[in-house]
């Protein structure tokens, strides 16, 4: 494993202050890795990304570190280093693809490479033009699926990745997520067993606000991880 990227210790998260989402939530990220964190809706995947991405500040931690130094999720030094391709996205309706990658990659401060592998793996190249309001849920996640992979940040984050997607589409980011690492680390949250693990180096699971177990490499098989979630949880609800 290479240098930690991303470490948090004893993250504690809430909407509401008499109930937390997480807690006790710790997590440490290694250069050039992809993980996994899987759970079922309720479980805080989608909160703790939400506090990466700056937007949920109701939050404290004992400490955030990033690439060695403390870090603050919010801090501009922080955010042009990530991504988040969120579950569901409806920002950005008036713009085309090319308006929005164009704006992205002018705000990241980067050159916008070639797109034409990861637009035919997609299968986006009819939509290039498209308003995003007028596009599917499905084409409107590979717009921002597109943008990620093509802007390659040090810390790639993906909620739920697959939903929406078509099978072709499905394979072709399971590809790229397999691959990330040779840019940076991805750490996406699912409720499928398979984008976890066809992808992952490490999987954590996620219960009640905590990482209940972590697999690593050989560890990581679906019966393993049915086994973990099968005392609290209806497993068929992760097909």
């Amino acid at each position: 494993m290479d240098g930690s990227l991303l470490k948090i210790k004893t993250l504690r998260a809430w909407y509401n202050r008499e109930k937390e989402v997480l807690s006790d939530f710790s997590l440490e990220l290694a250069e050039h890795e992809a993980v996994g964190l899987i759970g079922l809706n309720g479980a805080g995947k989608t909160t703790f990304l939400k506090i990466l991405s700056g937007l949920l500040p109701t939050f404290r931690a004992d400490g955030i570190w990033f690439a060695g130094r403390p870090a603050d999720v919010r801090d501009e030094g922080f955010k042009a280093r990530r991504y988040t391709v969120f579950a569901e996205d409806n920002s950005f309706q008036y713009f085309t693809f090319r308006e929005y990658l164009s704006y992205v990659f002018s705000v990241y401060g980067k050159l916008q490479p070639e797109l034409s592998e990861l637009i035919q793996g997609f299968g986006f190249g009819d939509y290039m033009d498209v308003l995003l309001k007028d596009l599917s849920t499905g084409s409107r996640k590979k717009v921002f699926l597109i943008t990620a992979f093509a802007l390659k940040p040090e810390l790639l984050l993906l909620d739920e990745p697959v939903n929406g997607l078509d099978f072709q589409s499905t394979e072709y980011l399971y590809k790229q997520i397999a691959g990330y690492k040779e840019y940076g680390t991805v750490l996406f949250s699912s409720h499928i067993l398979e984008s976890i693990t066809l992808t992952c180096d490490r999987v954590c699971v996620l219960e009640d606000g905590k990482i209940r177990k972590t697999f690593e490499g050989g560890q990581i098989n679906a019966a393993g991880i049915r086994e973990v979630l099968h005392n609290e949880y209806d497993v068929s609800r992760f097909f």
